[in-house]
């Protein structure tokens, strides 16, 4: 076992962060947040305090396959980001590109089918529900334009 400390990691395709403790720097990949990065940490049997940069070869092998295949690993399914997929109806999670191209595909979806979110995303409006009376106007003019005033030609004098 190896206690040679190094400064960048490779996981799941991203450069992380030696000097960071292993759940922090789990963060960084898109798709893993705090709770189910201590989760994945846990159930690699890595001490949390651990710096990513001390991690064995093996140790990060055993992460990289329980990122992979999370739903084989006894999660609740609330850790998940994609629960009940509209194409397998299974809960999975998606990390790094798959879970962009995922998000962009739903939008694609939703704005063939004409649904309401798909109507407020084809048009660039706010999707969520926000008021969007003052905020959100995406560098149209704010304010009243000021009409000109033509001069009429005095017939003096």
């Amino acid at each position: 076992m190896s206690t040679e400390f190094r400064h960048i990691v490779r996981l799941m395709g991203k450069d992380l962060d030696g000097a960071r403790s292993v759940a922090y720097a789990l963060v960084q990949i898109q798709g893993i947040g705090i709770r189910l990065a201590n989760a994945i940490v846990k159930k690699a049997n890595i001490p949390l305090e651990k710096r990513l940069g001390f991690l064995s070869d093996t140790e990060t092998r055993r992460i990289e396959e329980i990122v992979r295949n999370l739903e084989d690993y006894d999660l609740p399914s609330w850790l998940l980001n994609r629960r009940k997929d509209l194409e397998t109806g299974r809960d999975i999670h998606l990390v790094t590109s798959d879970l962009a191209l995922q998000v962009k595909a739903d939008v694609e979806n939703m704005k063939s089918m004409r649904s309401w979110r798909g109507y407020r995303h084809a048009y660039g409006l706010r999707v969520r529900g926000q008021k969007t009376r003052t905020t959100g106007r995406k560098g149209k003019a704010v304010g009243v334009k000021k009409q000109r005033k033509e001069v009429v030609p005095s017939g003096g004098p």
